[in-house]
């Protein structure tokens, strides 16, 4: 069994769709206005989603007129993002079953393949063979995250809670080096990293729900309680007019696909 079998990647969000939805943070436009200008997505091009959730990213980018297909595996994330709306106009994602290592989308087809908070779930040689092989050539892959902000107070003391969790601080570990990866692929060349200040503005009960959106926050009903507990302790100690302000750091790797 692989290091990232065992976290069970498929299954570990079935029965949190609905909250994740309402209560996860999105992405900052300077960071969609980075991939679509430096990726030269325009009107139309194709942008595959890789472990798209709910559709959070997905909707971004079919804001701006861009085609898009989700991919993702787990049924009960795909059909909450087949059933969230866009506004009149936009062009509405299409979502699909696959997996970032065996996306079912035809060789040199899309513009852009994108994994948002996604890509640390994968494979990561196998899934970027496979990006590389369903982008045209010369096309662009993008690998999203939004990372907890360390400098911020009340962020980090939220960190220390999360990372008291069973099984947290490995799938954190897992996480964080992700995208470092592209670098050393020579699938992928011009490759670089950038970073763009975001912030997620929370009343209480929201702020509970972001919580408990996490994949490794507890289920069974005694720790959850005393894990709600501790949440509603930490909000009371930073709120300020019945908000807390969770700020990220959402970093952005991008690389064009090496011509075979």
């Amino acid at each position: 069994m692989s290091e990232i079998s065992r976290f069970n990647p498929m299954g570990r969000f079935t029965g949190l769709a609905e909250i994740y939805a309402r209560c996860r943070p999105g992405y900052p436009d300077a960071a969609i206005e980075f991939i679509a200008i430096h990726c030269g997505l325009r009107p139309g091009s194709l942008l595959v989603d890789v472990g798209s959730g709910t559709g959070i990213a997905s909707r971004l980018f079919a804001g701006r007129g861009i085609r898009v297909v989700g991919i993702e595996p787990n049924p009960e994330m795909r059909a909450e993002a087949e059933a969230t709306g866009v506004p009149a106009g936009v062009p509405r994602p299409t979502y699909v079953a696959g997996r970032g290592e065996a996306t079912g989308r035809e060789s040199a087809s899309a513009d852009v393949v994108l994994a948002a908070q996604s890509f640390h779930w994968f494979e990561a040689d196998a899934a970027l063979a496979e990006f590389h092989r369903i982008l045209k050539p010369a096309g662009w892959v993008a690998l999203m995250w939004n990372d907890h902000d360390a400098d911020d107070r009340f962020t980090k003391a939220f960190d220390e809670l999360i990372l008291a969790l069973p099984d947290a601080a490995a799938a954190e570990l897992l996480r964080r080096p992700a995208g470092e990866v592209l670098f050393g692929s020579p699938l992928f060349e011009r490759v670089e990293c950038r970073r763009f200040p975001n912030e997620q503005l929370l009343d209480e009960e929201a702020f509970i729900g972001r919580a408990f959106s996490a994949s490794y926050a507890p289920r069974e009903a005694a720790a959850a309680t005393s894990y709600e507990a501790a949440l509603r302790r930490l909000f009371v100690q930073y709120e300020n007019r019945g908000r807390v302000a969770l700020r990220y750091s959402t970093v952005v790797y991008v690389g064009r696909a090496v011509l075979d």
